[in-house]
């Protein structure tokens, strides 16, 4: 019997199309794999030429590494391998030891030799070790459709054998990709709009508008919460909560009624540019969805992002609401989202928003306001939270 040690390889796409910063990425998407399995009592991460390893120590809770590992954007696909030495017997060995405890009436040998100094092609390999399989266990071959695939991958460095692809979220390491403000509601738009920036590799950072003590803590407590599921994903996340309740007094009793979702809207849109530029953010995020609601018109998003001075993005622009509803349960946040809350938005809304307002109408209706003063008001009272997901608990540290 053969030494045999079990580790993770771990696969990735995207990254490995960056050319001369293939490097940079790589170096992050390690250093993310030890932040997310923090506290799991593995051995050490390691790179290679064209994966990345996780070392195990003995006892080491595998089921725990799997799940975290099924959560890091920028892994395509990782493996349970079990190392084997350099030959034959070894090899042959280690695919038994693997195959037990497993029920299986048929089976297929798959290798991939990347070191072609090993003596054995790659048909070869997969002959002898599947012949002693069959006949170590009783299985039959299956070329098509077998109930067992055990997969032989001869590299540079080791031989690795293993019977599960597990596959990743895919996307990019967090952080790679800049970082981004996310204007976050209670909602079950703005939160998904977020995940898909972090799986892009942005580093999110949050603001939250409230209208306490006219709405009700829940809007609050919810954004907490979502903020600590997708930190999950982002790892350690800010947060920026703003009163926004004033500001909205001051725009009902000043500006015409049909235009004040908009003009609350890009209110918010001048205050969330103070912030991303104290946090060195370089866009807007926000999860809106092309007519999904009267704001969320072409002409009204126009004369929204007409004051913003950074780029606005909108990653659920093109979606239905049923496939954000999905990718809401796909990433947990659809649960918390549709709890009850009232949204500061939905605060003094008018029987009939305007839904094709321009922008010389916005302006106007803006010209009785002191914007300087009303923004600068909101940002000296934002407060500022730091979220930690602790995988432990799941709660915020």
């Amino acid at each position: 019997m053969h030494y045999t040690e079990k580790l993770f390889i771990i696969h990735y796409a995207e990254v490995g199309l960056k050319g001369k910063n293939r490097v940079f990425f790589e170096k992050k998407l390690a250093q993310n794999i030890k932040r997310s399995l923090r506290g799991t009592g593995y051995a050490k991460v390691q790179r290679l030429h064209d994966r990345i390893v996780v070392h195990l120590r003995q006892g080491t809770d595998i089921a725990e590494i799997e799940k975290r590992l099924r959560g890091v954007m920028g892994i395509a696909h990782f493996e349970l391998v079990y190392q084997a030495a350099k030959d034959i017997a070894a090899i042959k060995d280690t695919a038994l030891q693997l195959t037990e405890g497993k029920t299986f009436e048929t089976l297929k040998v798959e290798t991939k030799r990347s070191d072609k100094s090993f003596p054995l092609t790659s048909p070869e390999i997969s002959s002898e070790v599947g012949a002693h399989l069959i006949q170590q266990t009783g299985a039959r071959a299956d070329m098509h459709n077998p109930d067992l695939r055990v997969w032989v991958d001869v590299s540079h460095h080791n031989v690795y054998i293993y019977t599960d692809k597990l596959r990743g979220i895919g996307g990019l390491p967090v952080g790679v990709s800049g970082k981004v403000l996310v204007m976050l509601s209670g909602g079950i738009d703005s939160p998904v709009a977020a995940w898909q920036m972090i799986k892009r590799g942005a580093k999110a950072v949050f603001i939250h508008f409230y209208s306490y003590p006219y709405t009700d803590k829940a809007s609050l407590e919810k954004v907490m919460e979502l903020t600590n599921i997708l930190a999950e994903s982002n790892y350690q996340s800010i947060i920026y909560l703003v009163p926004f309740a004033e500001l909205q007094q001051t725009i009902v009793a000043e500006t015409p009624a049909p235009f004040r979702v908009l003009l609350y809207r890009r209110m918010m849109t001048r205050i969330a540019q103070h912030v991303a530029a104290f946090d060195e953010a370089e866009a807007l995020v926000t999860g809106e969805s092309l007519a999904q609601v009267a704001s969320q018109t072409l002409t009204n998003l126009r004369a929204i992002e007409a004051i913003a001075d950074i780029p606005i993005l909108r990653p659920l622009i093109g979606d239905d609401k049923a496939d954000i509803i999905a990718k809401a349960k796909q990433i947990g946040t659809f649960e918390v989202s549709t709890l009850p809350h009232q949204d500061c938005c939905s605060l003094f809304v008018p029987k009939h928003p305007a839904t094709h307002a321009s922008v010389a109408e916005l302006e106007k209706a803006e010209e009785g306001l002191d914007i300087a003063a009303l923004v600068e008001a909101a940002v000296d009272r934002i407060e500022k939270k730091i979220v930690s997901f602790s995988y432990e608990n799941g709660a915020l540290l």
